[in-house]
């Protein structure tokens, strides 16, 4: 095993996401953001959005990730795009499936120099998927919005909320990720939060399954599959490499909440992931972006590993993994603790 990094992404961070607007027509029984059908009137207007533009682009060339709600809500998205594609800055869009997501919006954002746009299918079927999202409809709107993300040359990557409504489909979802053409799949493991409930939630040996499934269908499959708030599938990675006498996959540090990653609210607030919103490190209003990612307290011991409590602080594969932080904060009230989604126990602590 190579050295420790502790200080991984201490520079700057690779991912910046950003919360547009919590302005959405869906109603996710999920949502992180509990979305409003109204913009709020503290979001960041257009001038304080190009300025958040600048602050990234100190970052270096992050992946500027624009969310929401619904960054369509937004009239402003597309100039937004286009100026933060001028400061050399690569970015994806994720709008949410409704009417507003149309050809002419999908043609707009490739031609203001999006490349990707993040879809959400939670399930394999309209019926399920219809239902987790709260609007009928928002199935066949997100198959429409893939071929037309095709037609204007738009990368497609399918986002999945992995929960209970759909850990039994997972294989289910392969033919699915072909019809839309998917050029990646991302698995939120769900964390819960704004709208989502703790008995939607899988345990941790329900995580490890699906987990340990998912490996299975990602080696079947020719685009790559990474997961969000499950950085134990790096383990697993990792672990099924030796079993099998493959190249052991990388031991670099993996980015998670507040390593690498960071996400700026629709007020302005930075916090280290959309899914941690209980801790806050400053409102980019007042300070740098890149000053709050480089010198929080809280931000900068969530890249020390090491320091964590319990057997996050302890596992063999912490500086690959270290646990999803924002399901210790959202479970236990500290975001330092172990991960209580982790069934592993590591080497160290066995008798």
């Amino acid at each position: 095993m190579e050295a420790e990094t502790p200080v991984a992404f201490d520079g700057a961070p690779r991912i910046v996401i950003w919360e547009m607007t919590r302005a959405c027509a869906l109603a996710c029984r999920h949502c992180r953001a509990e979305a409003i059908p109204a913009r709020h009137p503290d979001e960041l207007a257009t001038d304080e959005a190009f300025a958040l533009v600048d602050q990234v682009a100190e970052c270096g060339a992050p992946l500027f990730i624009l969310t929401g709600g619904d960054p369509l809500m937004r009239n402003d998205l597309f100039d937004i795009v286009a100026y933060a594609v001028q400061r050399g800055l690569p970015v994806a869009v994720s709008p949410s499936a409704t009417g507003r997501l149309t050809a002419n919006a999908i043609r707009r954002l490739a031609a203001a120099g999006c490349r990707t746009i993040s879809l959400s299918l939670d399930a394999p079927d309209a019926d399920t998927h219809d239902a987790f999202r709260g609007v009928k409809g928002s199935f066949l709107r997100t198959l429409a919005a893939a071929d037309d993300a095709r037609e204007y040359g738009v990368r497609v990557q399918v986002n999945t909320t992995l929960a209970r409504h759909d850990v039994h489909l997972l294989r289910e979802f392969v033919p699915l990720l072909h019809e839309v053409g998917a050029a990646a799949w991302s698995v939120f493991a769900l964390i819960p939060v704004g709208r989502a409930a703790v008995g939607d939630m899988l345990t941790a040996d329900e995580l490890e399954a699906a987990l340990l499934e998912l490996h299975d269908i990602a080696s079947r499959l020719s685009i790559p599959v990474k997961t969000t708030e499950a950085p134990q599938y790096r383990r697993i990675r990792i672990q099924r490499a030796d079993a099998g006498g493959e190249p052991r996959a990388s031991w670099r540090p993996g980015i998670g909440d507040g390593r690498g990653f960071v996400f700026v609210s629709h007020v302005g607030d930075v916090q280290p992931s959309g899914f941690f919103p209980t801790y806050t490190a400053g409102n980019v209003r007042q300070r740098r972006l890149l000053d709050l990612y480089r010198n929080d307290p809280a931000m900068r011991r969530l890249r020390r590993p090491e320091t964590f409590e319990g057997k996050c602080g302890r596992c063999e594969f912490r500086n690959v993994c270290g646990g999803s932080r924002a399901r210790a904060a959202a479970l236990t009230g500290n975001p330092f603790a172990s991960d209580p989604g982790c069934p592993y126990l590591p080497l160290d602590m066995r008798s």
